[in-house]
Parts: C-alpha cells; sequence; structure tokens
C-alpha cells in the first residue's frame, strides 16, 4: 500500500516522501508509532502543494545555487541529541534534520534527496556534510552534533572510542568464525560416523547366506538305510499295506546304489 512518511524512516525513505510498504508493517510499526499515514487523493493534493511552495526557495539558477553555496560555506550547523556511552546518539541526525535546521537558521531550501549522507549520523562528534545545491554545484556545510547538556568531546576522544568498538567487532567476529570451525568439524566427524556405520551393515549383509543357501541348510535330510528298514516293519505291523510298499522300495534302491558302489569282483587267473 501506498503510503506518506510523516519521519525518516532508515532505509524505508524520508519525510514526505510517497513509499510502498506492506500492510502488516503499516499496520504494526509505521501507523501506531506515528511514521507514516494512508496516502489518500487529499492528502497527496496537500503534499504536492507544499513541494511546489519549497521549490521556489530552492536555486533555479546556477547564479543562485552559488549564493546559496557562499552562505552554506560560512554557515554551522549544530544539533543537541541525546546520547549514551561513546557518544552514540539514541537515535540519529537525518537529512530532513538538516534541511529543516537550514531553513530554520539561514531561509535556505534545500531537496532532501541533495542531501549526500552514506548513512545517518549516530555518534556526537563534527561533519561536514556534503549537499548538492545545483548542477555542478556542491558545499559542505559543518555540522556538529553535541550531547544534551554537555560539551562535544575532543576528536581524540571521540577517535579512541571508534577504535574500541572496531577491536571489539572484531573480536565478535573472530568467535563467531571459531564457532563455525567447530560446528563443521563436528558436522565432518558425524558424517565419518554414519559412513563408517553404513560400510559395517553393508559388510553385514554381505556375510548372511542367500536365499537358496538357507533353504538349502534348512532342507531336512534324507532317513538312513536302517532308518527305512525299521519304517517298513512299523508299516508291516500296523497293517499299512502303502507304507510298507514304499518302504520296502525305499530298502531296495538303498540296496541297488549300494551294490553300484562295490567295485567289481578282479578276474581269477
Amino acid at each position: 500500500m501506498d503510503v506518506i512518511l510523516l519521519q525518516d524512516v532508515e532505509q524505508v525513505g524520508l519525510r514526505g516522501e510517497v513509499v510502498n510498504v506492506a500492510r502488516g508493517y503499516m499496520r504494526n510499526y509505521l501507523e501506531p508509532r506515528g511514521l507514516a499515514q494512508p496516502a489518500t487523493p487529499a492528502l497527496l493534493g496537500e503534499l504536492r502543494k507544499r513541494e511546489e511552495q519549497r521549490a521556489r526557495h530552492e536555486a533555479r539558477s546556477v547564479e543562485q545555487a552559488r549564493e546559496i553555496a557562499d552562505t552554506l560555506t560560512k554557515t554551522v550547523l549544530r544539533f543537541e541529541v541525546k546520547a549514551g556511552t561513546r557518544g552514540r546518539l539514541f537515535g540519529s541526525v537525518t537529512p530532513t534534520d538538516i534541511v529543516d535546521e537550514l531553513w530554520r537558521a539561514r531561509r535556505i531550501r534545500v531537496d532532501r534527496r541533495k542531501i549526500d549522507l552514506p548513512e545517518t549520523i549516530k555518534r556526537v562528534g563534527r561533519y561536514e556534510v556534503p549537499i548538492a545545491i545545483f548542477e555542478d554545484v556542491r558545499v559542505e556545510v559543518k555540522t556538529l552534533v553535541v550531547p544534551e547538556g554537555g560539551e562535544l568531546p575532543s576528536e581524540d576522544e571521540i577517535a579512541a572510542w571508534e577504535a574500541e568498538e572496531r577491536a571489539e567487532a572484531e573480536a565478535a567476529a573472530g568467535v563467531t568464525d571459531e564457532e563455525a570451525e567447530v560446528e563443521a568439524a563436528v558436522e565432518a566427524a558425524i558424517a565419518a560416523e554414519e559412513a563408517e556405520l553404513a560400510a559395517e551393515a553393508g559388510e553385514g549383509e554381505a556375510a548372511e547366506p542367500g536365499e537358496g543357501e538357507a533353504a538349502e541348510a534348512q532342507a531336512p535330510e534324507a532317513p538312513s538305510a536302517e532308518e527305512q528298514v525299521e519304517a517298513a516293519w512299523d508299516a508291516h505291523e500296523s497293517g499299512d499295506v502303502a507304507g510298507q510298499a514304499e518302504a520296502e522300495a525305499s530298502v531296495a534302491a538303498e540296496v541297488d546304489e549300494a551294490e553300484q558302489a562295490e567295485p567289481a569282483d578282479e578276474p581269477r587267473p
């Protein structure tokens, strides 16, 4: 949905800009904090009128731009802000803050989009804010960001704060890298163990007998000749003619196989 920003919102836009955001982001974050309002046709019309009025105060020629630049080179902007340890601001100084202060102090109107800040100011200190006033006309405005109710620290003190923060950031990055190395080593060890277990399982499957071998191992042994004779006698005693005949046939087959296996008698001289 389209909304009109009422304040500068980092990574979203500057005050007065019309931006498109998700409805949930508007409903849950921007609107409850008074940072934006829905871009209705009536509000968009008022916004266009204000932009036209501001444009009348901006440089419309190279000559006007040079006059403005000459004035701004003699200007020092000052912001008193709430700050915490190491001069970190509770908030930031944005391009809109700089534009508003230029209008209040010098009655000079500059387009917010021509404030060339790589990022908002988040620490007390001395800054040179670059501004593109017109084509090929640029100027840097001296800007002081001072802690509320205090004095501006020296440049050496601010440099020391920045060095401490860099050292802490590097140390944190080192810990993160070390944790990543440990995690990678653990994952490699787990993968190696899983591969070893899989190999052992494969060897175990290869050592097991196949289906044919298992069937052969489980097949019952054929009865011996003595067992067959005994079975024939039991069948005779019980009157089982069929069983007797089958047993006798088995005995006869065994006898034939035995005779065939014996070596033939050598001829006498």
